[in-house]
């Protein structure tokens, strides 16, 4: 059966997203194909994207043309619709406003949807005085059920984990681990006894002690627990409440989730099929879920602060997963220019994609060496996949911050011995504790008073190691007999000058010769680097590179030390930069200073997958990099158009440039000559962060 009629659109706003969705929408409830067409063009009527490039204002029409077995009844409604105005009547008009917001862009793609809103308010939670004993242990048997309640809801959201994220499994062992915490499970029990209050009550107020521990502490590992935390406690307070989630699972049409908050078991439910993209109120670019999610590959932005309440239900939204832009009810325009960008992003990345495996050798022959960034077992798969040539920094934090107590040697080999296997024979570059003072003092109970008031400069990294050389060494025993499994490179950070680098030398022979009296087998001749990341260390390093094996420059903490800036600080993270003449030269330097010494020299920080600054970086006579690994397939790709030669003759005078916006002029001025089809398009994020 086929219904064709003439409709009018009467409404103020004319044929707008809200109406063109509501159109959709109404499609979906039939057995019938929708064609809609205003003057010689016509579209399908279940694209509300398509709906809307037929930019049909007040007093125009479109001819419906509707085919199937409930077309009469499928074109009597739609007409109605029409004449209804799409709901736009008296004080209760909608009239949707383009709007912009900027967050930080987590997982790069371009996405336009509808937006769905995901309850994530926190639970509310209030006080009770508990009378008698038989209620305290009626709250502590509530309590103790939530718990098991929570651990299992964890367990099957584990057994069910998509493929796609199954590497990051352990991150809901984590939160199986937070359970069982004593600061949240045994302090909340406590609670319960001493002060006789309810179990919800309780447990907000343990979370609330743990959130003052932790306020002051800089170190981003333990921000990002605290994000575990938050998610781990409020699944026990649910279990308490009765109260139901809300689910990702019910999500049946193609949608872009406005959140809250989401939690990794979330991108566990979540169906990509459904799910276009992600926004979040809060959340960083390091938390687990921001982990997760980049590997289903949807776009994602956090940290929109107000998405929740500037987004309405069923708004359409332009997603920027690469710039981190939100554009919400878009003019036509605006959607057909994003359509089309996002057509030249998936372009590019299919063919950034089809190299990530190839050799990164430059068009002039010269080989340059990638490898990944990572601090969690389960990425070296996906690092591997994605191309990388071995691991340039294994951070070993995790393992130490899911704990109230450190882990044992056993613990940690049984972690290292994994990814030594996983990644041979390719290398590891494994890099010592970087770990400030604050999660020593987490297990003692003067922590509070203990805590330091700067932990980025007080007893952290290797200054912590050699304090508290019982924890080092067990981290180099396990270390040590990790590396008989594969090729590992072991690392020491935050070295200031060289006897400090000689004492923890003096360390790992001490362990070294125990293992030799335990009859343990490791490798003798592993090689032994400095992470350089001091501008003293930058200073003296051709004096350090006469006893290191390798150099390893970690530019995320040499540009903050050098420039004395926390990127962090909302005040003057716009003075973090990368590009600052003075970061160039002290680059430059230790370049200079291992070359001379004939050690590898490569770089590790953030600035290794920024396709400007790699520009830069080869010009300095950089020839290894270790980068975030969803970096790496653009970073081969534009190494393999490169011609070496060229990039250093193009860059010679770098060093002279005055400022940081000079150089970044000077730099993207010959990046768009060298290579064209990446710069020129405004395709990729490019510029590094903190640059204008």
């Amino acid at each position: 059966m086929e219904e064709i009629r003439s409709l009018k659109v009467i409404n103020e706003l004319g044929m707008h997203a809200r109406a063109a969705g509501q159109i959709v929408g109404l499609a979906g409830k039939y057995k019938a194909k929708l064609f809609l067409r205003k003057d010689s063009r016509e579209v399908d009527g279940l694209s509300i994207l398509s709906i809307l490039s037929l930019a049909c204002p007040k007093g125009g029409e479109v001819e419906a043309r509707i085919i199937g077995v409930d077309a009469k009844e499928f074109i009597d409604e739609l007409e109605r619709l029409f004449k209804g105005k799409f709901g736009e009547t008296g004080r209760g008009q909608y009239r949707p406003k383009k709007k912009t917001m900027k967050g930080f862009p987590v997982s790069p793609g371009i996405t336009i949807g509808k937006a769905h809103h995901l309850d994530r308010s926190k639970t509310t939670v209030f006080y009770r005085k508990l009378i008698n004993k038989k209620e305290v242990d009626r709250e502590i048997d509530r309590f103790r059920q939530a718990v098991d309640m929570a651990k299992g809801q964890i367990q099957k959201f584990k057994s069910n984990i998509p493929e796609l994220v199954k590497g990051y499994a352990f991150v809901l062992d984590t939160h199986s681990m937070i359970l069982d915490d004593s600061l949240l499970f045994d302090s909340t029990l406590q609670r319960i006894q001493k002060e006789k209050v309810n179990a919800g009550w309780a447990l907000k107020k343990s979370v609330d002690n743990i959130h003052q521990l932790f306020k002051k502490v800089e170190d981003e590992y333990i921000g990002r627990g605290m994000d575990d935390v938050d998610s781990v406690s409020e699944r026990v307070l649910r279990n308490l409440t009765g109260v139901e989630p809300d689910s990702l699972v019910g999500i049946k049409g193609k949608v872009i989730v406005v959140a809250h908050s989401l939690s990794p078991c979330d991108i566990v439910e979540l169906n990509v099929s459904y799910v276009m993209g992600i926004l979040t109120d809060v959340g960083s670019r390091t938390s687990h879920m921001a982990i997760m999610s980049e590997a289903l590959e949807i776009p994602v932005v956090v940290g929109l602060e107000s998405a929740t309440d500037m987004i309405v239900d069923g708004d359409l939204l332009i997603v920027d997963g690469n710039t981190g832009d939100i554009i919400i009810n878009p003019e036509p325009d605006t959607i057909i220019s994003y359509e089309d960008k996002k057509k030249r992003y998936n372009s590019y990345k299919s063919a950034i994609d089809r190299v990530r495996h190839l050799p990164a050798e430059t068009s002039d022959g010269y080989k340059i060496t990638i490898k990944a960034n990572i601090e969690f077992l389960g990425e070296a798969k996906t690092a591997i996949e994605n191309g990388a040539e071995g691991i340039g920094l294994y951070r070993t934090e995790y393992l130490y911050m899911i704990k109230r107590d450190f882990p044992d040697e056993q613990t940690l080999f049984d972690d290292y011995s994994q990814i030594a296997k996983m990644v041979a024979p390719n290398p590891v570059t494994i890099r010592t504790l970087d770990i400030a003072s604050d999660k020593m003092m987490a297990s003692d109970s003067d922590m509070v008073t203990s805590r330091e008031d700067n932990p980025a400069l007080g007893l952290r990294s290797i200054r912590f190691c050699l304090s508290e050389r019982n924890v080092f060494k067990t981290q180099l025993r396990a270390i040590l007999r990790a590396s008989v499994y594969g090729n590992f490179r072991l690392m020491f950070p935050m070295i200031s000058g060289l006897g400090q680098f000689l004492d923890a030398k003096r360390v790992l022979k001490s362990v070294m010769r125990s293992l030799d009296r335990d009859g343990i087998e490791y490798n003798r001749e592993i090689p032994i680097g400095i992470l350089i990341e001091i501008p003293s260390a930058t200073s003296i390093a051709d004096i350090l590179a006469k006893h290191a094996d390798f150099f390893s420059i970690g530019t995320n903490d040499l540009i903050q030390y050098a420039l004395a800036i926390d990127r962090d600080n909302e005040h003057v993270a716009h003075l973090y930069e990368p590009f600052h003449p003075a970061v160039l030269r002290m680059i430059h330097q230790v370049v200079k200073a291992g070359n001379k010494e004939g050690i590898d020299v490569s770089l590790c920080g953030e600035i290794a997958g920024d396709p400007l600054a790699i520009l830069i970086l080869l010009s300095l006579g950089l020839e290894e990099f270790s980068m975030n690994i969803g970096s790496i397939p653009l970073i081969k790709k534009m190494i393999r158009m490169l011609p070496l030669g060229e990039v250093r003759d193009h860059f010679k005078g770098i060093l002279q440039v005055s400022t940081s916006k000079k150089v970044e002029s000077f730099v993207l001025k010959r990046a768009q000559s060298l290579l064209p089809n990446i710069f020129e398009e405004d395709v990729f994020r490019y510029r590094a962060t903190g640059t204008s």
